[in-house]
């Protein structure tokens, strides 16, 4: 029973282990209507850009992993119904972790910028690497990227 609520403490701090970037507050831009209209048609003015970390998806692996994992320790525990019962709830504890260990393991980095267009039409784009912008900036979109104009 000990290894069950080891297990079980385990799994709880492994999905608690990832925590938000500590990321300063985002600076925000906005245009005034002359800074709008100056805008060239295409240009799109960077009102605020922040990163964000993002957990992957899970596999599956991970889960089968860890509950087999979790199954052994969890089968080490008690005897008789005890131990069918410390087996499964290892089992249900080790998948767990297990997939939460594997979606941190492919957690990524995205950068959001918000931009405004001429017209004062707001949107996000969302990027896979840092664009090196700060809020202020005036930008095209090429390609799916932000480019200073």
């Amino acid at each position: 029973m000990k290894l069950l609520i080891a297990t079980a403490a385990l799994a709880a701090t492994l999905s608690t282990a990832v925590r938000a970037e500590d990321n300063p507050a985002p600076v925000l831009s906005i245009p005034t209507q002359a800074q709008r209209n100056a805008l060239c048609d295409g240009c799109l003015w960077v009102q605020e850009i922040h990163s964000e970390t993002r957990k992957g998806k899970g596999s599956g692996l991970g889960v089968v992993g860890g509950a087999v994992i979790g199954g052994l320790l969890g089968n080490q525990v008690g005897g008789g119904a005890g131990k069918k019962l410390a087996t499964v709830g290892g089992a249900a504890a080790g998948g767990y972790a297990g997939n939460e260990v594997e979606k941190n393991a492919k957690k990524s980095t995205v950068w959001v910028a918000q931009v405004v267009d001429r017209h004062g039409r707001m949107r996000s784009v969302e990027l896979g690497a840092d664009p090196m912008l700060r809020a202020g900036d005036i930008v095209r979109e090429r390609d799916g990227q932000l480019v200073r104009a």
